[in-house]
């Protein structure tokens, strides 16, 4: 990394950069619309992250908790992206059980054709419970 990665950067922008997002939009598109949580608490596009804070980065199903270990406004390939934070044991494990969760059939929905109306109704409530 080089010396205009050390300057202060915005946190849209890291969010790019380290590949969490395809565009810097939809990255302010997440945090505004509260998906992502730094130490806990809701932040805005324009703040500057700093090694060491916690972030929680909720996208799609999954919710995951990295520790920013080095910033870079410059997005690279996802090698290098990889090592500008890193996902803690406990998110990861969280992950990859709703992964298997969800892989099973946690809902009791069959994935035969289409669903019947009832099955409907449970998507529907389902959706609504989130």
């Amino acid at each position: 990394m080089n010396e205009k990665d050390d300057e202060k950067i915005r946190l849209d922008k890291w969010l790019w950069a380290a590949r969490f997002y395809k565009t810097r939009a939809l990255a302010k598109e997440a945090i505004e619309g509260g998906k992502v949580h730094c130490r806990g608490e809701r932040c805005k596009p324009s703040k500057e992250p700093r090694i060491g804070d916690e972030l929680t980065i909720r996208s799609g199903f999954d919710e995951r908790t990295v520790v920013i270990r080095a910033l870079s406004a410059v997005r690279r390939g996802a090698p290098e992206a990889q090592r500008l934070y890193e996902e803690t044991a406990e998110s990861r494990t969280r992950r990859e059980e709703a992964a298997a969760l969800r892989k099973a059939g946690a809902l009791g929905l069959e994935t035969s054709g289409r669903p019947t109306k009832k099955q409907r109704r449970q998507l529907f409530q389902f959706r609504e419970e989130r």
